[in-house]
């Protein structure tokens, strides 16, 4: 697989490799944003350590620069892992 773009979630060296601990990321009910992405969008990121996900967890709670200051973003994370397999 090709990866031209530094920022692609997975690295190259890691692509393979099994990951069980994950963020559960989905809107708040009734949010406006589910308009366009509808209600039941969710996005789920896996890492192959808990250090690795709470740290990333840590990172995607924070409110970052982006954001002018009238935004106020919202969304519901939630730390999830896989049964062993």
């Amino acid at each position: 697989m090709s990866y031209c773009h530094r920022h692609n979630l997975v690295r190259k060296d890691r692509a393979g490799a099994a990951r069980q601990f994950g963020i559960r990321v989905r809107l708040p009910r009734g949010d406006t944003f589910a308009r366009m992405l509808g209600d039941e969008w969710e996005s789920t990121h896996w890492y192959m350590t808990v250090k690795e996900r709470d740290l990333a967890f840590e990172q995607m709670a924070l409110r970052h620069g982006y954001y002018r200051q009238t935004d106020t973003p919202s969304q519901v994370l939630e730390k999830i892992d896989r049964p062993n397999p």
